[in-house]
């Protein structure tokens, strides 16, 4: 190879960040395509010599008894001159002069595609190679031109694509500025690497703060966890390991000029610093600031909290079209549930009701329950309706009397009941329907439970008549007007 030659497989790998032996490699295979354009059918094979810094070109041929091919093969005569020890059915490789007057001009031209090619391939896993480890940082580029709302950015050897989903809401761009962004996908297309930035990523908030806090970037603070409504409000929450260092006091900065940084570079988001805290009891108390918190009940089953707060915390916990809830939940990772205290005890008095109207209900009241059979059921111990609804079609059947058929109509007989007594409630006075002569239901049943329903427990209002019947004391408590609408949460 050449001086000129090696110089200019330097400054191409430099310019393209291409490693040498992959431009060597892309060298020798154009060559070789040449050289097989030119000299024919042999079996060429190319090596480079790092001591001459020299491309060699050879053909392989094999050693046989018959020739039938003399370019790819050869007597075992012809292969001893070459190598004395040479057996039937070696290969004998020999060194080929480039040929005199150079390759042909379509030899030239395919070559030059070879290259082209190779090198274009190779650039792109090199961009995909150094972007790919990077997902996750900040970047900063040069907004180059916006395409139909989406905005490519210059950031360095390749451009990236900031999508509209990903961009800050009424943040504006244009050609020429300089803006900082999160990477957040980098993935191989049909015409190279695609790398997707974004500004509304909660990651971004984690990396803005690692720049502008040292106790961060040195581990000393630890931010746990991060939530964002991109624009508008973030929360963050921090944990030190030192117990000296005050994580909420490191971030904020002094006189706030840290977190002041960060709300910058965001537009103006507004960022609550909040405690890490291990127990989720405790953490969505905090999450939840500036409401203040009375009770906290966790239902690990449906993976719920239910937060108790004072009549006049409710708004002010909900917050503004619900933002302060739905962060605070994507915060703890848990569901939110937010209920005033007079709404709680609305539930609980509509709840007790509800269970006092069902245990007056005889079991004689279903279709196909006679006195002898509701006899048999109650010492069996199901003598309420909810008793009977929690009951499995082995425990039935084994009562004296019922088979399985039979057992089948009365819980299914329980349960149509139970709808028919919250929809379409009989007088006191009057026999209750049999399910038959009923229309079919339509609602959920209520939650199964013969207590006084706790905070978690799923509660439904009956109607005014049935809860005067049941709890005449309750009635006045279960039916005040309900809380208003609250945004989802």
């Amino acid at each position: 190879m050449t001086a000129d030659l090696q110089q200019v497989i330097e400054q191409i790998g430099r310019e393209k960040g291409i490693e040498r032996d992959v431009l060597i490699d892309t060298v020798g295979a154009a060559i070789l395509s040449a050289a097989r354009k030119t000299l024919g059918a042999y079996d060429l094979r190319i090596e480079f010599d790092d001591s001459t810094g020299t491309f060699r070109l050879g053909k392989v041929q094999k050693v046989v008894e018959e020739v039938a091919n003399p370019k790819v093969e050869l007597t075992l005569e012809e292969a001893r001159a070459l190598n004395p020890e040479a057996q039937v059915g070696d290969e004998i490789k020999t060194e080929m002069l480039m040929p005199v007057r150079g390759f042909s001009r379509i030899a030239a031209q395919t070559a030059k595609q070879v290259i082209i090619q190779r090198v274009r391939e190779a650039e792109r896993d090199s961009v995909y190679n150094t972007f790919k480890g990077k997902e996750g940082e900040l970047i900063t580029g040069l907004v180059q031109r916006v395409v139909k709302g989406n905005v490519i950015v210059n950031v360095g050897k390749a451009e990236a694509i900031l999508p509209p989903r990903e961009q800050l809401p009424r943040e504006d761009y244009r050609p020429g500025d300089r803006i900082r962004a999160y990477i957040l996908e980098v993935k191989k297309v049909p015409r190279g690497s695609q790398i997707v930035l974004s500004r509304t990523h909660p990651g971004m908030v984690t990396r803005l703060f690692e720049l502008e806090v040292p106790e961060i970037a040195e581990r000393v603070v630890e931010i746990r966890a991060a939530a964002r409504e991109p624009g508008e409000r973030a929360k963050i929450a921090v944990l030190s390991r030192d117990p000296n260092v005050d994580p909420v006091g490191a971030c904020v900065g002094y006189r706030g000029s840290r977190v002041q940084a960060v709300v910058r570079e965001l537009q103006g988001e507004k960022i609550d610093i909040i405690p890490w805290r291990e127990s989720s009891t405790d953490f969505i108390k905090s999450a939840l600031q500036p409401a203040e918190v009375g009770t906290v009940y966790a239902d690990e089953a449906s993976h719920t909290l239910t937060v108790v707060v004072a009549d006049e915390q409710l708004s002010l916990a909900i917050g503004k079209r619900g933002q302060n809830a739905r962060l605070a939940a994507k915060l703890v990772g848990w569901k939110v549930d937010i209920k005033s205290r007079a709404e709680l005890e609305r539930e609980r008095a509509a709840a007790t009701a509800y269970a006092a109207a069902e245990a007056a209900v005889p079991l004689t009241a279903l279709p196909g329950v006679g006195e002898k059979t509701a006899e048999r059921l109650a010492e069996a111990g199901f003598d309420t309706l909810t008793a009977l609804r929690k009951a499995t079609l082995e425990q039935l059947t084994a009562v004296k009397g019922i088979g399985e058929k039979i057992a089948e109509k009365i819980l299914q007989a329980a349960q149509e009941y139970q709808v028919l007594v919250q929809r379409e409630p009989e007088p006191a006075a009057e026999a209750a329907p049999p399910a038959a002569e009923a229309p079919a239901a339509t609602a959920a049943p209520v939650a199964e439970t013969g207590e006084e329903a706790g905070p978690t427990e799923a509660t439904a209002a009956l109607p005014q008549e049935v809860l005067a019947e049941a709890a005449p004391a309750q009635v006045a408590a279960a039916g005040e007007g309900e809380a208003g609408e609250r945004p989802a949460r």
